[in-house]
């Protein structure tokens, strides 16, 4: 049901807060949603299952998120490209879901891709074993959002290939800032924090 597989998500991720994915037990997970492990197991499968459950989620409310940056008032489409880059590098927070999804890096508490098994015959278990998004799948998902909404609320209506790139290129640069982030303190630091943030108009969101 809808409702014990939300109940559940939100059991596990308040878990995920507090520990290491390899230390959340499912019973203890079970237990905080009110229904038992056998309900759990029904409806992710595993605990591989689970963690790829919130990912997607995780992976869904980023996109959610870059939709609302580009909803706000601008005058200027370089200020929504800047929100929904800031709206990147925020929401991936070290130790998070969506920062393993947007750089690839896998571990604790991403667990490691495999290959898809067929042995699931509930179709909630089949969700749960589906591949989740690589950094390059959900870059562009975000990509084709704020070319959507930029296309419609920019005039004149730009180039479609022209805005694109530009829209690839801020996301991207948002993602070298969650790679590596800009140093602070010591000599030099505010010179690479301009070139990040705001020394070119491409640098400051587009």
């Amino acid at each position: 049901m809808p409702e014990v597989r939300a109940a559940l998500l939100i059991a596990a991720e308040a878990h995920l807060a507090r520990r290491p994915w390899s230390a959340v037990r499912m019973g203890e997970v079970a237990a905080s949603a009110g229904v038992s492990r056998q309900t759990l197991y029904n409806e992710f499968g595993s605990k591989e299952g689970l963690v790829r459950a919130l990912a997607r989620q995780a992976a869904d409310g980023y996109l959610a998120g870059i939709e609302r940056a580009l909803a706000r008032p601008a005058t200027d489409p370089r200020e929504l490209l800047r929100a929904a880059a800031d709206w990147t590098v925020a929401a991936a927070r070290p130790g998070t879901l969506l920062r393993s999804l947007l750089t690839g890096c896998c571990g604790d508490p991403l667990p490691a891709p495999r290959p898809a098994r067929t042995t699931a015959t509930a179709p909630a278990q089949r969700r749960a074993e589906l591949p989740l998004p690589g950094p390059g799948e959900l870059l562009a998902a975000a990509r084709d959002r704020a070319v959507a909404t930029l296309a419609e609320s920019t005039p004149p209506r730009p180039d479609p290939r022209e805005l694109a790139r530009e829209c690839e290129c801020a996301l991207r640069l948002a993602l070298s800032r969650i790679v590596a982030p800009p140093v602070v303190g010591g000599a030099g630091a505010g010179r690479r924090r301009g070139r990040v943030t705001g020394s070119s108009p491409r640098a400051g969101g587009r």
